[in-house]
């Protein structure tokens, strides 16, 4: 599992690779993310930034506590309130930047598909595919950052559990979502989709690990975003070569 975990970083780590090959292509990923990020900022900053008022006003019963006792419950409480407010964020991101950068990411993918050889002779999805995706991923968003509120209340452990949890289950969502260009492509059925994921669910969770954890650096979600989308085109193609299915073409790619 370990393995399988570390290959799924491995194949975040391939898709830099196009910013050598490609770099014009690459670039064009970066507009639509800016974009993205920049009203992502204006409504999280704020946030963080009054999260002393917020923690404060969600925590009354706590004023007249003693020092320290009050500062770490509030300090929980604001750590827990950022944890799925980024869990949040981080699904509205992709979800807008692949919906606005729909035709960039497009020409990122198909590039991908052939270099690697054997691409499928349809596209993968257009506007309305990637809009109807994003609103999935935001529904799947929301869930995640009310688990990760629930979930980061427990007593002493919660919020490192939800600070976890977060990450974990954000990386999730993007490497399902980011693969899904590829499936569409090649017309896969739910039932096919859930065979492939089952049987790399190690190497998928470490792709989405660490392209999450990248999106946690400052300015990194705007140039991983195009990488993310290459790499998760050879992650497909790794997960069709791994779990061949009747109605899919066998996908030559590494393992």
């Amino acid at each position: 599992m370990i393995q399988e975990f570390g290959a799924g970083v491995r194949t975040l780590i391939r898709g830099f690779a196009l910013w050598r090959t490609r770099p014009g292509l690459m670039n064009l990923g970066l507009i639509p993310a800016v974009i993205s990020l920049a009203i992502i900022a204006a409504v999280l900053l704020p946030l963080i930034l009054g999260m002393n008022s917020i923690s404060a006003w969600l925590t009354p019963f706590a004023e007249d506590w003693p020092a320290p006792w009050k500062g770490l419950l509030r300090a929980a409480v604001g750590f827990v309130i950022v944890a799925a407010a980024i869990a949040l964020s981080t699904a509205v991101f992709s979800a807008l930047t692949l919906t606005i950068g729909d035709p960039f990411y497009q020409r990122i993918w198909h590039a991908v598909e052939v270099d690697l050889g054997n691409p499928p002779p349809e596209d993968g999805g257009g506007f309305w595919t990637a809009l109807g995706e994003g609103l999935r991923l935001v529904v799947l968003g929301i869930l995640t950052a009310l688990l990760v509120l629930l979930v980061g209340f427990i007593p002493l452990v919660g919020g490192i559990l939800g600070g976890v949890l977060g990450v974990v289950l954000s990386g999730r969502l993007l490497a399902r979502e980011l693969t899904g260009r590829s499936f569409d492509a090649r017309n896969l059925s739910p039932a096919d989709r859930a065979a492939l994921f089952s049987g790399s669910r190690a190497r998928v969770l470490g792709f989405g690990v660490a392209t999450q954890l990248c999106f946690l650096i400052p300015g990194g979600a705007v140039v991983v975003m195009p990488v993310a989308v290459a790499a998760s085109t050879m992650l497909a193609r790794d997960m069709m070569a791994r779990t061949p299915l009747a109605a899919v073409p066998p996908t030559p790619g590494p393992v």
